[in-house]
């Protein structure tokens, strides 16, 4: 087998590889490096031993992932702020698509490593506990009880009233326009009384320093935004899904490029996640850079 022909079987793997790192690691950059790592691996196996090439390239990349974890739960230790992962907006290709949404990728971050990846490999990529061993370096046995651990810890986040893809983007739009309008009675209408918002700047540009908790701290911190946004207007680049929730793309004063997603429950939004760290939005250039040229023209 040559290196053309595996490289055309590797990248009908790729996205999945990537889908698996990136809900390993909560970074679309280390998920790339990772899988990239993965490649140069795979080219330098045996390929004629290989029986089964989508159980080894699962094994690669999560072992990869576990070792990537080992430093970044190092970093994240110091991060300042709510920690947020890498928006994906509009992963519209079928290998993209999961019932991972953002709030279960902050639930997967809480977990071990381990669970974490049994979890994954079992209930999300369907694979069965004697690979997911392998891949691990566990027994089928211990990898079930991980699996089974991490499915409890998780079962929380799913949401219990899923909002149509329709309906949730009217609720971004109205949320958009109330909050840069100031129209705060509107805004308030569009809350549930228990929501929290949480804003990731990693101490790089300004964003609370830790989630506002129920509709009274959420509108006291509107109040102030809206005389930043009177000074400084938003400029909406998109309507988005962003990690499988409703929400939007904009440019905020200073040039600070963000991303809102909303988790909607019975039409009310129970949640807010604001990503303006400018490490963690880069990767949105190279899709949005015509966008926001344009509407700064």
């Amino acid at each position: 087998m040559d290196d053309a022909l595996t490289d055309r079987s590797f990248s009908a793997m790729r996205p999945r590889l990537i889908r698996l790192a990136y809900r390993m690691l909560g970074s679309v950059a280390d998920a790339e490096d990772v899988v990239q790592d993965a490649c140069l691996r795979w080219l330098a196996t045996d390929r004629e031993t290989v029986r089964q090439p989508a159980a080894l390239l699962h094994t690669i990349v999560t072992r990869l992932c576990l070792n990537e974890l080992k430093s970044a739960r190092r970093r994240r230790e110091t991060y300042i702020g709510p920690w947020l992962p890498e928006p994906i907006v509009d992963a519209g290709e079928v290998e993209s698509i999961d019932d991972i949404t953002l709030p279960l990728m902050i639930a997967l971050e809480r977990l071990s490593p381990l669970e974490r990846a049994a979890f994954l490999l079992h209930d999300v990529f369907g694979m069965g506990f004697d690979d997911v061993a392998d891949a691990i370096g566990r027994e089928a046995a211990a990898c079930r009880k991980l699996a089974s651990r991490a499915r409890e810890h998780i079962q929380a986040a799913r949401p219990r009233f899923l909002v149509t893809e329709e309906r949730g983007l009217e609720i971004a739009a109205a949320f958009f326009t109330a909050s840069r309008d100031g129209d705060l009675d509107r805004l308030r209408l569009l809350l549930a009384d228990d929501v929290i918002a949480s804003a990731d700047g990693g101490g790089k540009v300004p964003a609370s320093q830790r989630p506002l908790i129920g509709s009274g701290e959420v509108m006291a911190r509107h109040v102030q935004l809206a005389q930043e946004f009177n000074q400084s207007p938003s400029r909406l680049i998109r309507y988005a899904m962003i990690d499988g929730l409703p929400g939007f793309i904009s440019v905020e004063g200073g040039g600070i490029v963000q991303t809102t997603a909303l988790h909607i429950e019975q039409g009310k939004i129970v949640a807010i996640y604001i990503t303006r760290n400018p490490d963690k939005v880069r990767h949105l250039g190279r899709h949005l850079q015509a966008r926001i040229e344009t509407v700064w023209s």
